[in-house]
């Protein structure tokens, strides 16, 4: 276990099941300010899966009533790196390295990124000190299309003491 694993099942312990995911959102988005500005909620956080929301709420909204593309982009790039960082070794950190973003379509309402990583891609970033993944992550809207078409390559790499 990790030292985000760790964290997380220490918030879990202590607060009760109905009021975790907006403690999750609240320790990281402190950790995280950036983040926090968004109202981020993050629903799932497993070493396989993460699952972030973006409500479409006025503080977060473009010119045309939408979430803001950073916005959504945001919550892919950390549903992205918080699952780099429940499976990276305490002695390296994880740093992204190449993002490709294609917006084919109007958003409609919160969205929703989803992040996943296969069994072999959680093996080699936890037994090797220094490589690189692409961590694939869907965002949909409300209406369950597809706006926004990404990808996240993460590289891991020692901590220099």
């Amino acid at each position: 276990m990790n030292r985000l694993q760790s964290l997380l099942a220490k918030i879990d312990r202590v607060v009760p099941k109905g009021l975790r995911i907006w403690a999750h959102s609240k320790a990281l988005g402190r950790a995280v300010p950036l983040t926090g500005t968004t109202s981020m909620r993050y629903e799932l956080m497993t070493p396989e899966k993460v699952v972030i929301t973006v409500a479409n709420k006025p503080h977060v909204r473009n010119h045309i009533g939408g979430v803001h593309a950073m916005a959504s982009s945001l919550a892919a790039e950390t549903a992205t790196g918080m699952l780099m960082g429940l499976n990276v070794r305490d002695d390296c950190v994880n740093v992204v390295k190449d993002i490709r973003l294609q917006f084919v379509k109007r958003g409609q309402g919160a969205m929703r990124a989803v992040a996943t990583l296969s069994e072999d891609q959680r093996q080699l970033i936890q037994t090797t000190m220094k490589g690189e993944t692409i961590v694939p992550v869907t965002i949909t809207d409300e209406s369950g299309n597809q706006p926004i078409l990404c990808e996240f390559t993460w590289a891991w790499i020692p901590v220099k003491r």
